[in-house]
């Protein structure tokens, strides 16, 4: 059965994910004379960096998300379906989904990334992941249950209910550890007050060498001191070998009794049936070349996390770091090449251009590094702020989060600290 999309004239444009990467492609691409059709899991795109806050009950989910077709509502050459990607058809040029065929002129895959736990079932079955909303809420219910459980339990018993372990020190394990704390020393007590806070922990655990790896050793040092002085107990050097939903093991033989770990410690590409195996490259990744097209197809590319790009630059020898502005960036290039070919030019290669990195680790902290200076503290907690309100989608949204960061601010009493399940969970 072929989805029913009426094919017209125009060249039809599929965009597979609506991340940033994809969601870029899609507002330019209705700029020009094509059909753009997006598919997603989702009717909404999702704001990433801000999910650790709906997990710690400082957002609402519906602040950080945008419904795609509001985004596009005057745009007749743009068509949304919510559906599953099974499998890629590059011979008869079509998509397999999970309401039906979709033909294309040209594919665009933009799937992001998903968690990756190394083969580790037991972790994938009991740990605690936060790649989507829903992952997001089930951590803040995980949390929030721990707490009531423990009122009714044996002394001797509520320490491991309220311990909370997260696996992976980059920039969402850091600002997952910060809130946390912060949470720990200002809110809990006052809304738990029967609970013992002293015997909570907040554990950071990261198999490099130091926290926030891939940014500057200072920036590095600031966000570990800043957790540490937050009361986290920071693990560097240490990893995760197993977890069974109370015990958790680590490399260096120790086991940590905790009935919640937070897995952010690695990720991995969502690739696609139909997809060359000799195009799967390492993080289940796909190589591509420098116009993002897929290598060994033809009309299908790839952007963004599920994307891995060789460069002749020093900087990323390896491909590009999996953040939101590569995405964003190799989703405006793709637009300028295509529309460059339309008009029998030649089409330029990407190339990243660095517009810094940032992390946040709680109130008047953050850790920020532009390409010609670094800057720590309050002024950098509020160019973090800044630049993550300018991101997010809808005039509504960027209002109800901002009013929530300012009266968390002199409050630290938002009223979000609520378990909503569905039935039967």
């Amino acid at each position: 059965m072929e989805i029913d999309i009426v094919k017209n004239e125009m060249k039809r444009y599929v965009i597979i994910g609506g991340g940033f990467g994809g969601l870029e492609i899609a507002r330019r691409l209705v700029k020009l004379n094509v059909q753009v059709v997006l598919i997603d899991r989702n009717n909404y795109h999702q704001f990433q960096p801000l999910f650790y806050q709906v997990a710690t009950a400082g957002l609402e989910p519906s602040s950080i998300i945008f419904p795609f077709r509001r985004n596009f509502q005057r745009k007749k050459n743009f068509h949304f379906r919510m559906a599953e990607v099974l499998s890629i058809n590059s011979d008869e040029k079509f998509v397999q989904t999970s309401i039906g065929e979709l033909h294309y002129d040209k594919l665009i895959i933009a799937t992001g990334a998903t968690n990756n736990f190394f083969g580790n079932n037991d972790i994938e079955k009991h740990a605690f992941a936060m790649k989507s909303i829903d992952e997001s809420l089930q951590i803040r219910n995980r949390v929030l249950e721990q707490f009531e459980e423990a009122l009714s339990l044996p002394a001797e018993e509520k320490p491991e209910h309220i311990t909370i372990a997260i696996a992976g020190g980059g920039p969402t394990g850091v600002e997952l550890a910060g809130t946390l704390a912060e949470m720990k020393k200002y809110i809990l007590p006052k809304e738990y007050p029967e609970l013992d806070f002293d015997q909570m922990r907040i554990l950071l655990i990261e198999g490099a060498p130091r926290v926030l790896n891939a940014m500057n050793k200072k920036s590095s040092s600031k966000a570990k001191d800043y957790l540490k002085k937050m009361g986290v107990d920071v693990m560097v050097k240490t990893r995760v070998t197993g977890y069974d939903g109370t015990e958790l093991s680590l490399d260096n033989g120790s086991i940590i009794r905790t009935k919640t770990l937070i897995w952010a410690a690695g990720i991995k590409g969502n690739y696609l049936d139909g997809i060359p195996e000799e195009a799967r490259v390492r993080g289940n990744r796909i190589a591509v070349d420098h116009f993002n097209e897929i290598q060994g197809m033809k009309d299908v590319y790839a952007i963004g996390d599920v994307a891995l790009m060789t460069s002749d630059d020093p900087a990323f020898p390896d491909g590009h770091p999996q953040l939101a502005q590569v995405a964003i960036q190799q989703g405006n290039r793709f637009y300028k090449n295509m529309k460059s070919h339309f008009k029998g030019r030649e089409m330029t290669p990407f190339k990243y251009k660095n517009l810094g990195t940032m992390a946040t680790v709680g109130r008047n902290k953050a850790v920020v590094e532009l390409p010609r200076m670094k800057f720590y503290g309050f002024f950098a907690w509020l160019v973090w702020m800044v630049v993550h309100l300018r991101s997010i989608l809808g005039v509504r949204n960027k209002f109800i989060v901002f009013l929530n960061w300012v009266w968390n601010y002199f409050t630290y009493n938002l009223s979000l600290r609520v378990i909503i399940k569905g039935k039967g969970k």
